[in-house]
Parts: C-alpha cells; structure tokens; sequence
C-alpha cells in the first residue's frame, strides 16, 4: 500500500493543548486502552466524524505527514475491512504539518478544511 502524505487525527482541545509545550501528543483516552493511536485518511475523516465526534464542537484536526512516523505506523484494517493507519507511539509534535479548529453538527457534518487532501 502507498502512504498518503497526510493522515489525521482528530482530538479534544483539552487533550491536545499539552502536547503543544511538551512537543508529544500521546493521544485520547480511546487511544490508551486500544494500545495505540487512532488515525483516518481524508476520505476515512467524514465517516470518523459522523460516527465517533457528532456534536462536539471542542475538537482539533491535526495533518500529520506519514513519512516522519516510521515504522510505529501500521496501516490496519478496521471499519469495514478499510485499512486504516494506527500509530503505535506517541505522536511527535515534529510530524504535525498543521493544525485546525473544528466542529461537528449533532447530524455528524463538519466543513473540513481545504487542505484537508
């Protein structure tokens, strides 16, 4: 499988805000008890969303370049037998091409932004 450049993962302001001064994220609690970190690629985010984030309008999306994560990213599959990427480390804020408020309706809708690719 060829790696997009990018993956993303979505979190918590809460969550994310002290990875900003350590330079490490080590994810969500949902990340912690399945032993490793959640990710979508672009056309994985609007059904991660809908599914896992409807409603909460606290939530950061961060692009990620594949190619700065090594070998702790394993690429895995998961809803509906769609391989997605999982990181088995925390995330190294160097990695993190940039980062972007978002919000998603009650529905599950979320305008992402345009570099979302």
């Amino acid at each position: 499988m060829h790696a997009p450049e990018f993956i993303y993962k979505i979190a918590t302001e809460a969550a994310f805000a002290p990875a900003r001064s350590t330079g490490t994220f080590p994810g969500m609690p949902v990340d912690a008890k399945d032993g490793y970190m959640h990710f979508s690629t672009a056309a994985q985010l609007p059904d991660t969303l809908r599914l896992h984030f409807a409603g909460q309008d606290d939530l950061v999306l961060v692009a990620v370049r594949t190619a700065h994560l090594g070998d702790a990213l394993k690429w895995e599959a998961s809803r509906g037998g769609d391989l997605f990427p999982h990181l088995y480390a925390a995330l190294p804020l160097s990695a993190v091409a940039w980062e972007k408020h978002i919000s998603v309706s009650a529905s599950g809708a979320c305008d992402l932004p345009e570099a979302v690719r």
